[in-house]
């Protein structure tokens, strides 16, 4: 079967660009070249260049694995794009990326990309873990692999910090406008903690660029959703028999998708308003919002579901007892949210226990479960921490956090091991060797810096909480732990 490399030939009943994609130039360079930016800042890419036009096309980099740059490059960077729900599906051949690099094999081209005074925006979708973060400070963590590697070495950039700060001194110093720099990952303030982690490491890097990153550097905040799994053999399969083409590329998500964005671009940027998403003045409660709501529950659903022995998201929402709690669990996380015009929370928290139902994504626990010790903070602690000191029932909160750390002990009822995916695992095993009962654990785990605000890391009462409901885990399991807690 022919690869999809062109846009002839192709069924009518796949959608494709309403524009001549080689007709135009590349605007912004992506790091992150995975299934989320697929389905979500091309696809919104692809609609504005239809819309508006403009050269702003995306070249993607990929820091690690060549793997996006082998699937994309002999397809002239097109692929399949599936949106699927309980009432039907749509395919659509995006357009909108013009190259597909990998550092290791593309070090050249990318740094050229980033310093082309045609690249006004850079993106980033590397996942919490990719930015080097120390949680306890907000700055650089010297221990990330990437960042001590680029503060060794940064003329010879592999990370995030690294990279940025390398190319925003070239432009510099090249007279040249610095590039706004567009975090779309899932974390709280995600434009001002970028702004902070490469002030962080340019202190130590290139002095002399402080001073510019802090004051002439544009970072938006953003809000990013659309659940979208891995691509697996049954998505390619799937592309092919709707496009009648072999695409390695391509995406499997949802219909729903939503971008918030704070509108701060100085070079302009695409008519990504033309295609859907909503530019506002300040993005932190819609960011919140989903941060506790759905990304929260996600966790909490992941861990106790992965434990339970489900495979997928769609699985956990066949679980009568997990819905119950899940759907605890978002209006716990709600009433720790200001009012948001507009924004019915009640609603919300039905829309998104349809969008978990989803029959067609095959959205693995276990894959929501990795990078914990990233994920925890803002989508449970943070919320906990509010609610402790606005006195609403912990009750959801401590249950979370009894899952995951019933998961950091690494091993299945059955006493199958596992994985846990995480940039501290190490730590965190280490952390657990030595400990014999469930409080013993909380201790242990609410000690390590960064997770748990220490206000509610020092309740006695929610440490016996979640001690409490770790116990009834270890010792009779996880599936009657979460008949017991749906019925408590």
């Amino acid at each position: 079967m022919r690869r999809l490399d062109d846009l002839r030939g192709l069924p009518d009943t796949v959608l494709r660009p309403a524009y001549d994609p080689w007709a135009h130039g590349a605007g912004i360079v992506h790091i992150g070249l995975g299934a989320f930016h697929k389905a979500h800042q091309a696809a919104y890419t692809d609609a504005a260049l239809a819309a508006r036009g403009g050269d702003w096309r995306i070249i993607g980099v990929s820091l690690r694995s060549a793997d996006a740059s082998e699937a994309l490059e002999p397809q002239n960077g097109l692929y399949t794009l599936i949106a699927r729900d309980a009432e039907g599906q749509e395919a659509r051949v995006i357009g909108a990326i013009a190259r597909a690099l990998a550092l290791p094999r593309h070090r050249a081209e990318v740094l050229q990309a980033l310093c082309d005074p045609a690249t006004r925006i850079v993106s980033l979708t590397v996942t919490e873990k990719g930015y080097g973060i120390d949680r306890a400070t907000g700055g650089i963590d010297r221990t990330h692999p990437a960042i001590a590697a680029d503060l060794a070495d940064p003329d010879t950039p592999t990370g995030v910090a690294g990279l940025l700060v390398w190319a925003l001194g070239q432009r510099l110093a090249a007279r040249m406008p610095p590039f706004a720099v567009l975090c779309c990952d899932n974390l709280p303030d995600n434009g001002s903690m970028l702004r902070r982690l490469l002030a962080d490491f340019a202190r130590e890097a290139a002095p002399a660029l402080v001073s510019h990153i802090e004051t002439e550097v544009a970072f938006p905040a953003t809000m990013v959703d659309r659940i979208t799994p891995a691509g697996t053999d049954a998505t390619r399969s799937l592309a092919a028999d709707l496009t009648g083409r072999q695409d390695m590329a391509a995406v499997e998500t949802e219909r729903f998708t939503q971008w918030v964005i704070e509108d701060h671009f100085p070079s302009g940027r695409p008519a990504w308003d033309a295609a859907g998403a909503l530019f506002v003045g300040d993005v932190a409660p819609y960011e919140k919002m989903k941060l506790r709501m759905l990304n929260g529950a996600h966790s909490m659903l992941a861990y106790a579901g992965f434990l339970a022995g489900h495979a997928h998201v769609r699985d956990v929402m066949a679980d009568a007892a997990l819905v119950g709690l899940i759907r605890r669990h978002m209006g716990a996380a709600a009433a720790t949210l200001p009012p948001l015009p507009g924004i019915d929370p009640a609603a919300y928290a039905e829309a998104l226990l349809t969008r978990f139902a989803n029959p067609h994504l095959a959205h693995q626990t276990y894959q929501i479960a990795m990078d914990g010790t990233e994920k925890m903070p803002q989508r449970i602690f943070s919320p906990a921490g509010d609610a402790h000191a606005a006195g609403p029932d912990l009750a959801p909160f401590a249950f979370a956090t009894a899952a995951w750390m019933r998961y950091v002990l690494g091993y299945c009822d059955s006493g199958q091991a596992y994985a846990l995916r995480d940039p501290r695992e190490a730590l965190l095993r280490d952390t657990v060797a030595g400990c014999e009962t469930a409080a013993e654990i909380v201790t242990a785990l609410q000690a390590l810096p960064g997770l748990v605000p220490p206000a509610l890391a020092a309740d006695g009462t929610w440490s016996a909480a979640v001690a409490h409901r770790l116990s009834v885990m270890m010792e009779h399991g996880m599936r009657a732990a979460i008949d017991r807690e749906c019925a408590a």
